[in-house]
This record gives C-alpha cells, structure tokens and sequence, in this order.
C-alpha cells in the first residue's frame, strides 16, 4: 500500500469510533429521556436533511484544503456530540446533538474514503475499504461485549463511556498524513462543474439511489425496529447487547468481501444483500418468534456490512475528475435526499404499527433491486 500509515491510523480511528457502548439500547435510552418513536424519526430525518445541505461544502473545503485537516474538526464534532447526546433529556437537545452530529458526519463522509483511496491506489481499493468497514464492526462488537457489563450499572453510564473513545479518534487523527492531490495537474473543477459531471453520467445516479434505499431500510432495522421487535418477540433486554455482538460477529463477514466479489461478482452480490434485505423485512412484519427474528436481523446485518465497501469502490472508480472528495459529497448528497425520505416514511410507518414498519422497508427494498439490477444492465452495454 503507498500510505501505511493513513491506512493504520484511519483504521484505529475507525475501530475506536465502533465503541458505542449505549448500541444495545439507543432507542431505549431515548425513550427514557422522553422521545416517542415518530419524535425520534424526525429528528433522523432533520439529520439527514442537514448533511443533504451541507455535503457539498465540506468536499469543497476537504479538496481545498485538505483532507487531514478536514477530518481532524469532523472528528472532534464528532467527539463534541457525544458529550451533548449524555446530557440530552429534551427534544429540543437531542435535536442540537443531531445537528452538530450532521456537521461531522458530512465532513468525514467521502473525505475519509477519498483519503483512504489516494493513499492505498486503485488496484488496493476494494481491499482496504473492506478492511476499514470492519473496523467499525469490530469496534462496535466490543462495544457488545461489554454492554451486559454496562448496561447492568446504567443506561446513563453506557452513554458516558462512550464519550472517551471519540476523544481518541481525535487524537489519532491529529497524526494523519496529507498527501498530495491526485491528478494536481489536472484543473480543479468549480463546484457548479462538479455538480454536472457528477449527474451527467446517470447510470450512477441509479446505483446511487438503489444504495440509498437499501441502507436507509438496513439502518432503521439495525438502529431502531430491531430494539422494538425484540421486545415485541418477548426478549429480555439484559440480552439485546449479546444478541447485538452476534450480529456484529457475523458482519465481520464484510473483511472479506474483495474474496466474495472476486467468486461470485458486483451484480450477483448485489442481488444476494438486496433479496436478503427484502425477504427479511416481509418476514420480520409477520413474525413474534424470537429465534427467527434474531436470525433475519442478524442477515440484514450481513446484508448491509457486505453492501459498504462494494458501493464505496464503484463510487471512487466512477470519478473521473481532480476533485475527488467533493464527487464523493455529491454522490452522498444525492444518497442523503433519498434517504431521509424514505426514513420519514419508515418513522411514520412505525407509529402506526411495527409490522407496518417492516412491511414498507421489504417494499422499499424490491424497489432497490429493480433500480440496482438496471444500473448494472446499462454497465454491461457500456463495456460490450
């Protein structure tokens, strides 16, 4: 690789940054401090609609001004966060730590893949963006472990702890290395030309939504109906966290998915998460057994970490422009509008029922599928 030591140290930041002690529990937790379910959606949905905004400035400001240095302040907003979340008890705060969380978000996102893709090459790419969504798992797996520990003190506690390993991401990424742009001879676009280049070749533009459909629907089942369909199968909470370090250990899978992709390709792959998700949602919708439930998430699961860095290496060979950081801004903009859409759905879907919550998401995924299976029709007549 031709930077061991970005690739290390975004690695570390990656893991320590997985140690979200309060997981588990993050939708219990807010209800205790007196959000309802709807109330917590919208807060998602503001969140999303605040990166939507914000986005494209922050790949404007990481290509021009670097992107160790933009990291550096979205990690500590990051860290800032984390501080607010503890002290939240009000909609109103919790709607203050979504807001700087959304500022931090959309500074490290595409900044830090971009940084990850000129530091290891092409040929690495895939290899390295699967080893550095598993650090986030494997981080948040010891999170799990630990959560019967935690969790058995306080909800509050959970929340605390993890205040501190944020606080060392910051640090770690004090030691990150700019490196030279890409292509510097290359003329560097204004953000109006990146905004045309970007939507100009629209095949994307249909991988980009179908992602977009299937994360947003794997993330509301991970975060939030996971929480509640346990509880709605009669699960214990003091076993939400185990139940949660197995799913984790099962996505550890996506470390390997350079090997998946290698057998069986981008396409078939694609077809296994999207039908996965699918099926597991319209079954979830129909079922209180425990035992079936825990394996559908934990599919989804798998289903989602394998889906990252797949979609994070179609979205870095796409670019064919000097300015990397602010394409990948574009292309997660684009993501954002999609799905906060689409998690004001699901929120809303949610205070009807759960079962009606889970039906729309097995919908939304059959959408993703006819959108993703078209995207790599139009790659394939592109090749011939």
């Amino acid at each position: 690789m031709k930077n061991n030591r970005n690739f290390l140290l975004l690695c570390a930041i990656d893991l320590v940054q997985g140690l979200v002690f309060y997981g588990p529990i993050a939708t219990l937790y807010r209800e205790a401090r007196g959000l309802t379910i709807y109330e917590i959606f919208i807060i998602e949905s503001i969140f999303m609609l605040l990166m939507i905004v914000l986005e494209i400035p922050w790949g404007w400001f990481a290509d021009r001004f670097g992107y160790k240095n933009t990291l550096l302040v979205a990690f500590f907003l990051n860290f800032i966060s984390k501080i607010i979340f503890y002290k939240a008890n009000t909609f109103i705060l919790f709607l203050i730590e979504r807001i700087v969380l959304a500022i931090s978000v959309s500074g490290v996102s595409g900044c830090d893949s971009a940084l990850l893709y000129s530091s290891v090459g092409e040929e690495k790419s895939e290899k390295a963006f699967a080893f550095y969504s598993s650090c986030s798992t494997f981080g948040f797996l010891i999170a799990t472990l630990l959560s019967t520990f935690t969790i058995s003190i306080s909800m509050d506690f959970t929340v605390w702890i993890t205040i501190f390993p944020y606080g060392i991401a910051v640090l770690l990424s004090l030691f990150l290395k700019n490196i030279p742009f890409e292509n510097e001879n290359k003329k560097r676009e204004s953000i109006v030309n990146v905004l045309k280049t970007s939507i100009k070749g629209r095949k994307i533009i249909y991988f980009l939504i179908s992602m977009a459909l299937i994360s947003e629907v794997s993330h509301s089942i991970m975060v939030f109906l996971n929480q509640l369909q346990y509880r709605r199968s009669g699960i214990d909470i003091k076993y939400y966290g185990i139940i949660l370090m197995i799913v984790q250990i099962a996505s550890m899978v996506s470390s390997q998915t350079h090997k998946i992709t290698s057998k069986f390709g981008k396409f078939k792959t694609f077809i296994f998460i999207i039908c996965s998700v699918a099926i597991s949602s319209i079954v979830l919708a129909s079922t209180t057994n425990s035992i079936v439930s825990i394996l559908l998430i934990i599919l989804i699961g798998i289903a989602n970490s394998i889906s990252i860095p797949i979609s994070l290496d179609i979205q870095n060979k796409s670019i064919t422009i000097a300015n990397r950081a602010t394409v990948l801004s574009v292309y997660a903009m684009i993501i954002d509008v999609i799905s906060a859409t689409v998690n004001l759905a699901i929120g809303k879907a949610s205070s009807v029922s759960i079962q009606t919550s889970f039906i729309l998401c097995g919908v939304i995924a059959i959408i993703a599928l006819s959108l993703n299976i078209y995207y790599f029709k139009l790659q394939n007549q592109e090749e011939i």
